[in-house]
């Protein structure tokens, strides 16, 4: 898919759902971000030992569940039995680890753009693209436009570009390297997604000068969103969609290709 088939109205995209306001990448957590306004999310997916593709960030249960230890080592059956929303409040006690089907579902049936952030276990890369697409493939609506595959993981955009070359992909990146436009193309990347603290003044100015999107993570200050949308980023990553939506942020205007950029 074409860049400029990809559109970001408002220019907030959901990191993880809406994490300030429920345990993130939950299915409560996607809710509370499409009742805030949103019209894309982000979310991570791992594969269980048994290959099942569940929404998990870490790669250890610790964190975000009451479980231990590696995802790559739990089974699905095993994971179902962990409560995954006591960690962030009482009040979300026996919230379930969020099996990817449901999200593709859900975003399906509410009108919401997906970004699906590959992030296998070591040595699960290939295993992780090819699970993940074929789940999604089966879950998403051929009528409605495609999921963005993103990845920090260049071989992870690589083998997708090749299992699904109709799908856009997004290069994370979380360090400045003077080769992005090289590693952009060769992924085939559709948006490039780069980390606040990296987007100065300066690199804005020659982002400008892109064909690409860019995208900024991540950015929960509605004057940092404010400011990187006048410099030129498409649109932000946030973990407090309510307060970028409240802010009415306004996606940067197109570039009148006969106009000198500075």
């Amino acid at each position: 898919m074409a860049a400029n088939n990809i559109t970001f109205l408002p220019p907030v995209i959901a990191h993880r759902g809406m994490p300030k306001a429920a345990p993130e990448n939950t299915l409560e957590s996607f809710i509370a971000a499409r009742d805030a306004g949103v019209k894309w999310i982000e979310t991570d997916v791992k594969l269980t030992s048994d290959g099942v593709p569940v929404l998990m960030h870490d790669e250890l249960l610790d964190r975000t569940t009451s479980g231990h230890g590696p995802i790559a080592d739990t089974t699905w059956t095993q994971m179902q039995s962990l409560d995954a929303g006591r960690w962030f409040s009482p009040s979300f006690s026996g919230t379930r680890v969020t099996p990817l089907s449901k999200v593709l579902t859900f975003c399906a049936e509410s009108d919401i753009r997906l970004f699906l952030e590959i992030k296998p276990s070591p040595g699960r890369t290939q295993a992780t693209v090819m699970v993940a697409l074929i789940e999604a493939a089966k879950f998403w609506p051929e009528s409605i436009a495609p999921p963005v595959i993103s990845s920090f993981d260049r071989d992870a955009l690589i083998i997708a570009a090749q299992l699904r070359p109709d799908w856009p992909r997004s290069l994370l990146m979380d360090e400045w390297n003077k080769d992005w436009i090289d590693a952009a193309l060769l992924t085939q990347a559709s948006v490039v997604a780069i980390k606040d603290s990296l987007l100065t003044d300066d690199r804005l100015k020659t982002l400008r000068k892109t064909p690409l999107p860019i995208l900024a993570y991540t950015v929960n200050a509605p004057e940092r969103a404010s400011e990187l949308l006048s410099g030129g980023v498409t649109a932000v990553f946030t973990d407090d969609a309510q307060a970028l939506i409240e802010a009415g942020l306004e996606p940067p205007l197109p570039v009148d290709p006969g106009q000198k950029q500075e």
